[in-house]
């Protein structure tokens, strides 16, 4: 059994979100003390990973908690929870796309303003900076441009 506090360090999250959490009804099972104290269990600590999963994935608190409720369901909702996923790796690639353009434009960047810094002006680089760049950097421009 784990205290808030120790919850909160393992997952690096401040308390007030852990009580958030369980207020919004995503701990189906978890257990508290004749005091109040919430305990974590192995079974919340799982539920927590997937939560802080889906959280960076982009859902929102009440999608996750209709996940969750899905989930307490059973079997019957297993194709509900497949779905649910699948649509969550196509939305998390489609960001990763976006991603890497951003970090193609910024490896660009960093090129440019590297060579120009070099050569104490940017004037030269201007006029013919496509046939300058390096393979790698013409790839990560032109990703970047799509």
């Amino acid at each position: 059994m784990y205290s808030i506090g120790q919850v909160s360090k393992m997952f690096d999250l401040p308390i007030p979100t852990l009580r958030y959490y369980d207020k919004e009804g995503l701990f189906r099972d978890l257990e508290r003390e004749p005091s109040g104290i919430r305990k974590f269990n192995d079974q919340s600590i799982e539920a927590l990973r997937v939560i802080e999963c889906l959280k960076k994935s982009g859902m929102q608190i009440k999608e996750i908690r209709e996940f969750m409720d899905w989930c307490a369901q059973g079997d019957a909702t297993l194709e509900k929870r497949k779905q649910m996923f699948y649509q969550q790796r196509q939305q998390i690639q489609k960001q990763m796309e976006e991603l890497q353009k951003t970090l193609d434009m910024v490896e660009y960047k960093c090129w440019y303003y590297d060579t120009a810094c070099e050569e104490g002006t940017e004037k030269n680089l201007r006029h013919d900076f496509e046939t300058r760049m390096p393979d790698p950097i013409r790839d990560c421009y032109k990703n970047a441009h799509r």
